[in-house]
């Protein structure tokens, strides 16, 4: 069965609610998408209610970030279990400014274990792997993506990966204008794809959607979209603009 393309944007740290409600305007009223993408948005947590409220029906709204258990004396943390009474389906876990920003740094042990309780209360979680600079210009993009896949397996059960989408953004090419060739991305998603073929089952390599992400745009998202071990975007500055549409629509160029 053909993998369904998936396309999310990450609003990080942005948004007001005037910048909100304009952009969600700009995305148009819904219902045009078909069968053959799904699409999220993922606001400050702050704004998620307000974005649901807003944002066209066929998109939906995800989490930045989740505690790593049940709600409880945690402050500041936002559990899994409210994520999904909120209606919600979709959080984003271990991106890479959470794993190297020095005020944060996430272990993969930390991240792997908001997966596996998110998994089990319904959640679809997108888990960002991805190498430094100085680890693509070592030789060690391969070593350092299997590390962190390794991590989620260990934790997590074959059919878990059926609610798992990987989210490979090279930490280079994020936000920085710089962005991973077609023939970069692709060998990097075929080494995923290789590494969950052999360590967990073939039948779940060949089910698990990936994504890429690290500046992508309008003008390189089709191109991108042809590789045939990429199956979607996860989006960041380019989400807060109109044209977010065109890379949601660059599905059509999808093998």
């Amino acid at each position: 069965m053909p993998r369904k393309f998936i396309v999310g944007g990450n609003w990080k740290c942005n948004g007001t609610l005037d910048s909100i409600k304009a952009l969600a305007e700009s995305f148009g009223p819904g219902g045009d998408l078909g069968d053959g993408v799904d699409v999220f948005c993922a606001p400050p947590t702050i704004y998620c209610a307000y974005a649901k409220s807003l944002v066209r029906p066929d998109f939906h709204i995800a989490l930045q970030n989740c505690w790593i258990g049940k709600g409880g004396a945690f402050t500041g943390e936002t559990s899994a279990d409210m994520i999904k009474d909120m209606g919600l389906h979709y959080v984003i876990l271990g991106h890479s400014e959470r794993r190297h920003l020095p005020q944060i740094k996430e272990s993969d042990e930390t991240i792997s274990a908001k997966c596996k309780y998110a998994l089990e209360h319904g959640l679809t979680v997108i888990y960002c792997i991805g190498e430094l600079l100085e680890e693509r210009e070592s030789g060690r993009t391969k070593e350092v993506n299997e590390t962190q896949l390794s991590a989620l397996a260990a934790k997590i059960s074959p059919a878990d990966w059926e609610n798992i989408v990987i989210a490979y953004e090279p930490v280079w090419a994020i936000g920085t204008g710089k962005v991973a060739t077609p023939a970069q991305a692709q060998e990097a998603c075929k080494q995923i794809r290789e590494w969950i073929a052999g360590n967990v089952s073939v039948d779940v390599a060949e089910a698990t959607r990936i994504q890429y992400g690290g500046s992508v745009s309008s003008g390189n998202c089709e191109e991108l979209a042809a590789m045939p071990d990429i199956d979607g975007f996860l989006v960041g500055g380019a989400s807060l603009k109109p044209d977010f549409l065109k890379i949601v629509d660059s599905y059509k160029a999808a093998k």
